[in-house]
């Protein structure tokens, strides 16, 4: 029998990451698409299609080699249906993705949170190391989050779990949040988070190497703030510090309910590697249970850009 392949879709806000994934987990091809928001992204699903078309043509390969699309998008989903109730950075409200696509496409459709997808592909090929107790933490532009429990994905009553960046962080005082509480652990991790953090440290701290950075580029990222942390700056190990504090009581307070055999830190942040993950142990031994900590393993993402659409094939292959 002729081994099919599985599509990946991974739907971000800028461009859309699509590749040909082999059964056994392997990328055949891959290649990207610019996420067209116009007119409320409604035309998103036909540049997906006409995008797979058009690579199968060029491939010299029929549809029939397609056993389906497994799709990571943000926003809120309805799991069972693939119906996108609200994503705010793609324009969609109320848009039924997975009835659009497999009508646009003609095969299967699977959609997910594009951080439980992510979670999924680590899991498979990636940091996950095949572990089926799993927790997931990416941090980027904000904090998302995917738990994975006995290989399966947690997606709770309505979809909503593994919302890691929305637990309460600060309960009075906090900073606002996207989603309309605040204090919520993506104002403080993400990498706005710190952005934030050492913005608003600058006045207490005006010899720091960042005031420089500041006045030169306009803007201090994360990684700014971790290369200044390894020349001793002091501004800069005070918010790395906190930063940790709260993702350390969250993952560790997580870890307690879930005793995950894998903790994976993801996203653009996770590139300090040791510099965050030597703090953000620290902090998160002091909260999870010995035994929990006994059983759990840090490591930082492994594929990068390419989880998602590894985690969507994941999908596919798992409805084989």
């Amino acid at each position: 029998m002729e081994e099919k392949w599985l599509v990946g879709v991974d739907l971000g806000g800028t461009t859309i990451k699509i590749a040909f994934i082999s059964e056994h987990g392997d990328i055949v091809e891959k290649w990207e698409i610019p996420t067209d928001k116009s007119e409320k992204g409604k035309n998103i699903t036909t540049d997906i299609a006409r995008a797979i078309d058009m690579k199968l043509e060029r491939l010299n390969v029929n549809k029939s080699k397609l056993a389906g699309i497994g799709m990571g998008a943000p926003g809120f989903i309805e799991m069972e249906t693939g119906f996108i109730y609200q994503a705010v950075n793609i324009g969609w409200k109320d848009f039924p993705l997975k009835d659009r696509l497999e009508a646009e496409t003609g095969l299967q459709v699977m959609v997910d949170n594009d951080a439980n997808i992510a979670a999924l592909g680590e899991m498979w090929k990636g940091a996950g190391d095949g572990a089926k107790d799993l927790l997931c933490v990416t941090l980027g532009t904000g904090v998302g989050g995917g738990i994975i429990a006995n290989g399966e994905i947690i997606h709770g009553t309505n979809g909503m779990a593994g919302e890691i960046g929305h637990l309460t962080s600060e309960i009075e005082g906090g900073a606002s949040c996207n989603c309309g509480k605040s204090g919520c652990l993506e104002t403080i991790a993400s990498a706005t988070g710190i952005t934030r953090l050492a913005e608003e440290g600058l006045a207490s701290h005006p010899a720091s190497l960042l005031q420089e950075i500041n006045e030169t580029k306009g803007v201090i990222t994360s990684k700014d703030v971790f290369e200044a942390a390894s020349k001793g700056d002091e501004l800069s190990e005070e918010v790395i510090q906190t930063v940790c504090k709260h993702l350390g009581l969250a993952i560790g307070n997580l870890a307690n309910a879930l005793n995950p055999g894998k903790i994976v830190i993801g996203g653009g942040v996770s590139r300090a590697g040791d510099a965050l993950l030597g703090p953000l142990k620290q902090y998160y031994e002091k909260v999870a249970l010995p035994r929990v900590v006994e059983g759990s393993d840090f490591a930082i993402a492994t594929l990068g850009n390419d989880a998602g659409v590894i985690g969507g094939a994941w999908l596919v292959k798992t409805k084989l």
